[in-house]
């Protein structure tokens, strides 16, 4: 089972909001990068949810319901026949007890090759198995 980091504007669809809606199709994500990490997200995986503006936290975990598959919205290949824009159905698992900031994840050590604190723009990313370990730990212990 593979965890993602999936980055939202709070103004825009909170964890709160998936909390209250239940379970939402994952859409807008544009830059190649993201794409590309997000392809590889399986049903069964799981998701943390962060928010970006003012907050720059995770501030909960998700699990992915669908394998990744087309936007019905914006369908198409890429090149090398590729779901061009990858979307994912996802359900609210639980909220952190304490979230945890952009702060504290740049100043600890282990993730200092982290794509949270090398790629900041990444709006999706795979997080390596000892980081999100870690990254629960902070987040629910």
């Amino acid at each position: 089972m593979a965890t993602f980091l999936l980055k939202t504007e709070p103004s825009e669809y909170s964890f709160a909001d998936l909390e209250r809606d239940g379970t939402t199709t994952w859409t807008g994500i544009t830059n190649p990068a993201a794409l590309k990490a997000l392809r590889e997200a399986r049903k069964g995986d799981e998701a943390l949810i962060y928010h970006t503006g003012d907050e720059k936290a995770i501030v909960g975990l998700a699990k992915i319901l669908t394998n990744a598959y087309p936007d019905p919205k914006k369908p198409g290949l890429t090149g090398a026949g590729e779901t061009k824009f990858p979307v994912i159905d996802l359900k609210a698992v639980r909220r952190a007890k304490a979230n945890v900031t952009l702060a504290a994840v740049k100043a600890d050590k282990r993730f200092s090759n982290f794509g949270l604190v090398k790629q900041t723009r990444l709006s999706a990313m795979i997080v390596p198995p000892d980081m999100a370990e870690a990254l629960k730990k902070l987040a629910w212990s």
